[in-house]
């Protein structure tokens, strides 16, 4: 599998800002000077490389005495080190955020983007993400979503039908036990950043939370409390006691080894993305698009309706320090353009906030996630804080082991998620 970078609304956990250093490359803030600095993780990247032609030639048609410098940092020190740019107020005048708390812990350091973007508002899709208090802090680049994957071929050898997978929680977990007698494991999950409790929440959220306890989440009035919330982590800890998951989860990188075990045909599932990894276009390249399914979430509780979660996944937002916020802005909307959207979907396969992208080309798994977004709801850990989803992480690691309790798990992360 090709080695890449990971932008999906996954959101990196609690990453300490002090002693981190400064970051690589030029970092200086220099917008009036007839130069913008850009900071991300994706400009590196061999995939990436018609995209950002296609942005700088149109941002070039505006600001044709305006260079760019794109300076890609690791994504593993991403937020260590542009928390460092923010404490000095010195840094990029454009950067890559993910969607949800990565950007809203940050807004303070940047310029609300409404009066720049408001011509882009019907064009991209995935623009709550991105949004605090009402205000827009980045354009969203990609849609980031958490589809459920499966090996048509690993379902014809368990004598299951492809055609058909379970649509309540109770056939799903009978189908995974003729999958288990057919030598692969219902899922592929690695969890060793913490990163797979997630996916699960939101992948099953819409058939776990009633429609009201759903958006009252969203809304940032959660009951962790509830009988249904708390049964999404009994149905994690389930699944591992049950051996429903890839053996050692906790000590599985979820990029790109799960992935990888689901693409070498062990597992029958996997809860993937829409981004440009750990998705359809990678899984096509193994398992070919007449073997890769995409089901919906299996209902958990009675009279619930399943939808494919999923916000804005990244976006480029403007630093306050910018000294020509204006430009910087125009810088934005080139990297959201229509032809560059295209071009990053053509050759990264991510879903581009562009929805009126055609997918066609790209097979049934592609076909049917596009189908799914107008029913789509937010994902349910987006709306959390990252020291919530950081907590989350480790709590989850302790369920699989057997060494905390479900109430107790809900317990801390009810206090965590009201502390804000």
């Amino acid at each position: 599998m090709r080695q890449r970078a990971i932008w999906s609304a996954v959101l990196v956990v609690g990453l300490a800002l002090a002693g981190c250093g400064s970051a690589t490359g030029s970092g200086s803030s220099s917008g009036s000077d007839g130069k913008l600095v850009v900071w991300d993780w994706k400009s590196g990247e061999a995939f990436a490389a018609s995209y950002l032609d296609k942005a700088k030639a149109d941002f070039k048609k505006k600001h044709p005495d305006v260079t760019v410098e794109f300076v890609a940092q690791p994504f593993d020190q991403y937020y260590t080190l542009l928390g460092a740019a923010i404490q000095s107020g010195k840094g990029p005048d454009v950067m890559l955020f993910n969607g949800g708390g990565q950007i809203r812990d940050r807004v303070d350091a940047l310029v609300p983007l409404d009066d720049y973007v408001a011509d882009d508002k019907q064009r991209l899709a995935g623009w709550d993400a991105f949004t605090k208090d009402g205000k827009v802090y980045a354009s969203p680049v990609t849609l980031q979503g958490y589809p459920i994957y499966y090996n048509k071929e690993i379902y014809q050898k368990a004598g299951l039908d492809p055609a058909s997978p379970a649509t309540t929680w109770d056939k799903f977990t009978a189908d995974c036990a003729a999958i288990a007698k057919a030598g692969a494991k219902c899922f592929a999950l690695g969890n060793k950043e913490g990163v797979g409790i997630q996916f699960w929440l939101s992948s099953l959220g819409s058939t776990t939370l009633t429609a009201a306890e759903y958006d009252a989440w969203i809304a940032g009035k959660r009951d962790w409390n509830s009988p249904n919330v708390k049964r999404i982590f009994q149905l994690w800890k389930e699944a591992g006691d049950k051996k429903m998951n890839s053996d050692g989860a906790n000590s599985t990188a979820m990029f790109n080894d799960s992935f990888a075990f689901f693409q070498s045909g062990k597992a029958a599932h996997v809860m993937g993305l829409m981004s440009d990894v750990g998705h359809w276009k990678d899984f096509n390249e193994f398992l070919t698009a007449d073997k890769l399914g995409v089901m919906k979430a299996p209902v958990v509780t009675a009279g619930t309706t399943p939808s494919l979660p999923y916000d804005g996944g990244i976006g480029y937002g403007v630093a306050k320090w910018t000294k020509d916020p204006k430009v910087a802005a125009d810088l934005v909307r080139s990297l959201t353009s229509a032809d560059a959207l295209k071009a990053f979907y053509a050759d990264a396969g991510a879903i581009a906030a562009d929805t009126t992208i055609d997918v066609s080309q790209g097979g049934p798994a592609v076909a049917t996630i596009v189908s799914e977004l107008k029913s789509g709801k937010p994902a349910l850990h987006v709306a959390l804080s990252s020291k919530t989803l950081d907590l989350m992480g480790r709590l989850s690691q302790q369920l699989l082991s057997g060494s905390i309790t479900v109430d107790e798990v809900v317990k801390q992360l009810a206090a965590s998620d009201q502390a804000g």
